[in-house]
């Protein structure tokens, strides 16, 4: 069989999908079911794997659904524990004492707060964490999740103290087994085994994968210099009184100014500091310098032009999850510290847990195993969970705010029932990923699906892979739902992508070894981008608000963010590559002069439209 075909074939589970999650608009809860199905009897019939590989992927990936049940249960128990506690209206009242704005509120929260959650724990945590706090500051759900996917993207190559990086890009590359990765390491003068072959993880693994680290940092420096933006654009558009583009677009000086405070330092700690904290110390930072701005009413909307969704009464029906927020006042009043305690809470155990290696060590060790089967298995570290961290800080909460019991009683109920509805969705979905990835072995002797999926996309791409790398990494995301794993299952193969590439073109001999550290720099963007519209990560932000049965209508909205950020940062990535060969004025650069000129029009006759849009006649 062909690899186009192969390819073809791999891709199924994923066209299953995009027709009837997306296009047809079916609920996840319907559509996954289809598509575990479409995967398995792909794998029994075409990749010829036997039963019980795909019976142990499919146990595997129920074990992961509760993992990720968990987590969906600590995040709702934190939100309704908030709600029945007084500390959600105070919340409230807090971030209106900073800006009324719902853009600027929006940016705070899932921008920074966010992006400094994904830096801590990563994993999905900000949607667990930033989409209930929207809600409780009365976004609609729709909108919670949409921002909440969307900020899924810079901070996510550096999430959970880089592990996407160190762990999804190192394993994935082989560091230290692989000869080719060894050699061209030695190459560049960075020898991570020594003459024994043994793997130097001291002096020189770090050093190598910060290489790929550096050039990840660049790249999201481009795709997050517009996020802010690209979100309030978003909410405005769909979800304000006019159905604007340009009240969003309207306070670009306050977008960027928030990108920057944010990937500045993001791109200094990347560089200079420790590229594991990128994230985490860009995002408090960030978070630190907008608020004191925002306070100080530096760049923020002049209060006339403040922007608010319409009433609630007339929001359309569609735009509200089965999450009801409701706002209790604490006799007596509550401060906003300690309003805010319980996400002081959240950020300083996930800093606790992952800093402190003897700690983190510990709570590693305590592990649920599920029995091996087809030679798969899965290991749960419980205590590790971000899950298990929320319901700590909810019993915290309970103590700290004085609560009575009947409401906290009624705080967990609540969160039981949200979680049991997003359990029908995951029970497929992440089976579905578990065997598409672990079908490497059947007796037909192809690749694993992901490989084959690569491959077929490279020979129909070839020199053009660079546009094309970030797309991979992608889809890995989309269909894993985790930059990590796409990032170790494709690493490997975007190198040696790259160093076929300069193999079989004499002109780019110069930049043999700048070749594959870009491409995979670019996989790993590709990556982090693909959580934007991956399917558990739209299942998980979408029950923790009780928006269940729209993921198809999230990801049709998330799908556009996307496409920009893998088709930019691989643009940049194409014109640094082929600009020693093909000169400046290469394909890259011009998707890239072309962009940024409709960007800087659209941002520059903005008023205009703006006035057309409030009636002004010029």
């Amino acid at each position: 069989m062909s690899i186009l075909m192969q390819g073809f074939l791999a891709l199924l589970p994923i066209i299953v999908v995009a027709i009837f999650l997306v296009g047809l608009r079916w609920p996840a809860s319907k559509a996954m079911p289809l598509s575990y199905i479409t995967v398995v009897l792909v794998a029994l019939f075409a990749w010829k794997l036997p039963g019980m590989q795909i019976l142990g992927g499919s146990i595997k990936g129920l074990g992961v659904s509760i993992t990720l049940l968990y987590i969906i249960f600590g995040s709702v128990l934190v939100l309704y524990t908030l709600m029945e506690s007084g500390g959600l209206a105070q919340i409230r009242q807090s971030l209106i004492g900073v800006s009324a704005d719902r853009r600027v509120q929006v940016i705070i929260v899932a921008w920074l707060f966010g992006s400094f959650i994904e830096g801590a724990s990563g994993f999905g945590t900000p949607a667990a964490v930033a989409v209930p706090l929207m809600l409780g500051l009365g976004f609609p759900a729709f909108a919670a999740v949409i921002a909440g996917m969307m900020i899924q993207s810079t901070p996510v190559s550096f999430g959970a103290i880089g592990t996407p990086i160190r762990v999804g890009v190192g394993t994935g590359l082989g560091t230290g087994s692989d000869a080719g990765v060894n050699e061209f390491a030695a190459q560049i003068g960075i020898p991570i085994v020594d003459a024994a072959g043994k793997l130097d993880t001291i002096a020189y693994y770090d050093q190598f994968i910060a290489l790929f680290a550096h050039n990840v940092a660049l790249l999201h420096f481009v795709g997050g210099f517009l996020t802010p933006l690209f979100v309030v654009a978003f909410m405005t558009r769909y979800f304000g009184k006019n159905k604007s583009w340009s009240e969003g677009i309207a306070i670009w000086p306050f977008a960027l100014f928030s990108a920057l405070a944010f990937t500045i330092p993001y791109v200094l700690i990347n560089r200079f500091v420790n590229y594991e904290l990128t994230s985490m110390l860009g995002g408090l930072i960030g978070l630190a310098i907008v608020i004191f701005a925002a306070k100080r009413k530096f760049l923020t909307p002049k209060e006339e032009d403040t922007w608010d969704f319409i009433d609630k009464k007339e929001w359309d029906p569609s735009w509200s999850g089965s999450v009801e927020v409701h706002y209790v006042e604490k006799p007596g009043g509550m401060s906003t510290f300690m309003a805010w305690s319980p996400y002081v809470f959240v950020a300083a155990l996930i800093l606790i847990t992952r800093l402190i290696l003897p700690l983190k060590a510990w709570l590693n060790s305590v592990i649920i195993t599920y029995p091996p089967i087809g030679g798969l298995a899965e290991k749960w570290a419980i205590l590790y969970s971000p899950g298990t961290i929320f319901i700590i800080v909810s019993f915290l909460t309970f103590l700290v705010h004085g609560m009575k019991m009947d409401a906290y009683k009624k705080a967990w109920a609540q969160a039981v029932k949200v979680t049991a509805g997003a359990s029908v969705a995951l029970i497929f979905t992440v089976p579905m990923v578990q065997v598409f990835i672990n079908s490497g072995g059947g007796a037909a002797g192809f690749l694993s699906m992901p490989y084959a999926l690569a491959e077929a996309t490279y020979s129909l791409a070839g020199g053009m892979w660079p546009m094309f790398a970030p797309i991979i990494g992608g889809l890995g995301a989309f269909v894993a739902g985790s930059n990590t794993v796409s990032n170790m299952t494709f690493s490997l193969f975007q190198f040696q992508t790259a160093q076929l590439i300069v193999e079989g073109n004499s002109a780019l001999a110069p930049m043999a070894n700048t070749w594959p550290i870009w491409v995979v720099a670019l996989q790993a963007i590709g990556g982090a981008a693909g959580n934007v519209i991956c399917i558990h990560n739209v299942v998980a932000a979408s029950a923790v608000v009780g928006f269940l049965g729209r993921e198809g209508d999230v990801i049709r909205k998330t799908f556009i963010f996307f496409l920009y950020y893998a088709l930019i940062p691989g643009s940049v990535g194409y014109s640094l590559l082929y600009w020693s060969s093909k000169g400046p004025f290469n394909l890259g650069s011009i998707i890239l002069v072309v962009f940024y000129a409709a960007v800087i029009y659209v941002v520059a006759t903005n008023k205009s439209r703006l006035d057309k849009l409030n009636g002004v006649i010029k």
